[in-house]
Order: C-alpha cells, then structure tokens, then sequence
C-alpha cells in the first residue's frame, strides 16, 4: 500500500484515514480529546465507548464499520494525485468489547490486520468470525498479516477463557469465608465477571468509571459500587498488590484472583516476608514449583493450571490474546504471503517467522523449528529477551520522568506505571508499501 494513505492505532500526522482496532491506551497513545487529522474508523461499539474514553472529541470524525460487511473509502494517491479506493471489513477480534481485524483490499492487493485479538476455535462466536473471514478472503491471498504476536512462543500455553472462567469461580467457591480481589483493565473481562456472577448468584463490585462502562455495554443488573452487597471486587489490576492483599487480611480473610494469559514468578528476599522480582518473568507451567517461591495449590482438583503464587494470590491464565497454538492455526488458515509482528520494540521482539515462516504462502524459511533442540534452545532465548526487555521498561524510572505522563504504582512489589506493564511496547502501524 502506497505511503500516505491509511494508518491503523497510529495518530500521527501523515495519513488520509485512520483506524483504531480497540480502546484499550496501548493503542490509543497519541489520540487526545482535542485530536482532529482526519476521518477515524472504528467499531459500532467502540464509537458508543468513545465519549466516556476521550470526552469532548468531534464524533463526527467517526465513522463507524459494521462487523462483516465491505466498506469503500475513496483516498488520493500521493505520488499520482488520482482517486484510489480502499476496501476495509471489520471481522470480530475477540479481545475486548468494540475490538475488530482489519481486512484491507486494494490496488495493494490484501493486508490483513490482526490488532490484539483471541482465536478461540470452539463456540459459535469462534465460528463467525472464522467464517466472516473464510467468506471475506475467497480466493484471494493475503499479501501480508500484522500479527498479534503478543504470546508467539511455544512456552504460551493456556486454556479457552470458558475453562479459565470457571477456574476463577472454583477458586472463589472455595473460599466461600473469604473477600475475593480480582484484577482487571479499564476494558475487558466482563465475561469473566458475567460468567463468575450468574455462577455463583452474585454481584461484583466496580470503581465508578468502570460501572459507567459496564452500563454502556448493557449490564445493568450485575455490577455494583456498594461494597455492602457483595464479597467480590473487581479493582484496577494497578491497583492490585501484596501490599493491599497484606493490609486487607488485618482487617479480613482476602485473598485476589489475577487472570491473565502472562505466566508470572515472584521470588522472596532472603530472610525477610517480603516479596520481590519482576512479575513478567515467564516459566513453564509443566515446572510448577521448581522456581523460586512458585507453588500449586493441591487443596481443590478443580483448580487445574491456576498458580498460588503468595498465600494471599492465584494468577489464572484467563487471556485475551491468542496462546502460541492459536496463533499458529490462525496461521495455517489464512496462509499469508508474508506475516509481520505488531508487538515490537527496539529491544524485544518476537518475529513470527521464528515459528511460521514455513506456513506462509512464500514458504519463507522458519528459522528454530527445522530441529527439535534448535527450537527449544530459540524459545529460552526468547523468553529471556522478552523478561530483560519488560522487567527494564517498568522499572525505568528515567524513561518515566521523561514521559511525565503516566504515574507510578506498586504493583505486587514492582514499579511499574499504570499501563499494562507487558503492553509497553510500540503499538500501530503506518501502512506502507516500504514496510
């Protein structure tokens, strides 16, 4: 695609249509309330969430794309100064409420934009979207896809959210004596919290913000911000610590649920009851218990891959990104010419042709997977550059006063801001013929 026409979670100046595949602040850095360079496409609902998001924005820049259908936009060429029409098809990305893929077709050709998404192959959502997709692409290849490769290696291994979901619920079941905290962005994981309260009969606590959200979204009945009505609180996964899990057991039994699809590890200073290390630090599940302070809580058969990492803790991996399998059978489906990562930074990066080039319909060459000891010895190196690369990004406090922006927390005994901490990387994309 030629340079100058489109940008995708990108804010910059510089092109004629702009397109954001979900409101959560990793992709949205750089767009403000006061942001005007042009038309700005996104879901239906996204663009319902918008004024709660960025209040005071012209919402007649919006332009909304329905969910399975062909959208024509007429854009001029830089270099000939002639009409060119784009194509675009919003297709569900199954991350968070308002989150879409973006299928482009042109003069290009066909560039398939992925944005954060979970291709989960069972259920009948799964299904549609699977089957937009196959409907959409006929017979055309794929040119090249923008991957979320957030999880790209093999280590990534977790269960459907259905299975995730009702391991938060054993663990809340179990402890029926117990507050219950559980972590969670400023969107995203509502099905986590629907399925835990018409499971067990009850309401959840939200912060104000996040009910108005949730009303937005349509669920009227089952969040609450009195603490009097329920045992159970959704809190902003900042917010979660050992230090608040610590307090609020003086006060009663707690104990917090963190659902993410991120394996974390925490280990203790020597001699002290205080917990340290950089929580995106990933180990491999089939290992629990061979690493410093990680254990299994064996009191419920029923808890399956979910991890006591502190008496007070579990971290469930309930995710919103594809797991490495995933990833791949997306791969295999759509069988692009060329496929690029979106979650990159100058000093961490995951290429996705480490693991499918050779499902590309290119054939391009799939470095580590040839050999079986290759392979494994690649994704150690990878894991350790993906730990160097985040556990630095949040705890640089240079960086930090240089952004002057984003305010820091203790977040289980890291400092980290408030973004998701795994999410500090570069994000969006300046589609382009060069790229």
């Amino acid at each position: 695609m030629e340079k100058g026409l489109i940008s995708v979670d990108q804010w910059t100046q510089g092109s004629q249509a702009y397109f954001l595949t979900h409101l959560h602040s990793d992709h949205t850095k750089g767009l403000t309330s006061s942001w005007a360079r042009g038309p700005l496409f996104c879901s239906r609902l996204t663009a319902k969430l918008f004024p709660l998001k960025f209040p005071g924005l012209n919402l007649s820049l919006l332009r909304v794309l329905d969910i399975g259908s062909w959208h024509s936009i007429s854009l001029m060429s830089p270099s000939s100064g002639e009409k060119t029409v784009v194509q675009v098809m919003a297709i569900d990305a199954h991350h968070c409420p308002g989150s879409i893929m973006l299928l482009f077709r042109g003069e290009f050709g066909c560039l398939l934009y992925t944005g954060d998404f979970r291709w989960e192959t069972d259920g009948e959502r799964a299904k549609t979207a699977r089957n937009t997709l196959l409907k959409a692409l006929k017979e055309d290849a794929v040119d090249i896809i923008y991957l979320d490769n957030t999880y790209c290696n093999p280590s990534y291994d977790f269960p459907s959210r259905e299975v995730a979901a009702q391991q938060v619920a054993d663990i809340i079941a179990s402890h029926p004596n117990h507050d219950i905290i559980i972590g969670i962005d400023t969107l995203g994981k509502e099905e986590l919290l629907v399925h835990i309260s018409r499971l067990l009969n009850i309401k959840i606590w939200v912060w104000p913000e996040r009910l108005q959200t949730m009303h937005l979204l349509g669920f009227h009945d089952i969040f609450t911000t009195k603490t009097s009505l329920t045992r159970v609180r959704a809190v902003p996964r900042y917010s979660f610590s050992i230090d608040t899990l610590e307090r609020l057991n003086t006060m009663r039994p707690t104990i917090g649920i963190m659902p993410s699809g991120l394996p974390w590890l925490v280990k203790p200073f020597k001699g002290k009851d205080k917990l340290f290390g950089s929580l995106l630090t990933p180990y491999n599940r089939s290992q629990k218990g061979a690493n410093g302070g990680m254990q299994t809580d064996k009191r419920n058969d029923n808890l399956g891959s979910a991890d006591r990492f502190h008496k007070y803790i579990y971290s469930v991996p309930y995710s919103d990104h594809s797991c490495f399998m995933e990833i791949q059978e997306f791969v295999k489906l759509v069988q692009p010419v060329k496929v690029r990562g979106i979650v990159s930074s100058s000093s961490c990066y995951v290429d996705p042709l480490y693991y499918f080039g050779r499902l590309c319909g290119a054939n391009q060459p799939s470095r580590g997977l040839h050999n079986s000891e290759e392979s494994k010895s690649l994704s150690k190196r990878v894991i350790a550059v993906q730990t160097n690369c985040y556990a630095r990004s949040g705890n640089s406090t240079d960086a930090g006063r240089k952004r002057g922006r984003t305010p820091k927390v203790d977040f289980l005994g890291v400092n980290v801001s408030k973004a998701n901490t795994l999410r500090r990387i570069r994000r969006g994309a300046k589609i382009a013929q060069s790229e």
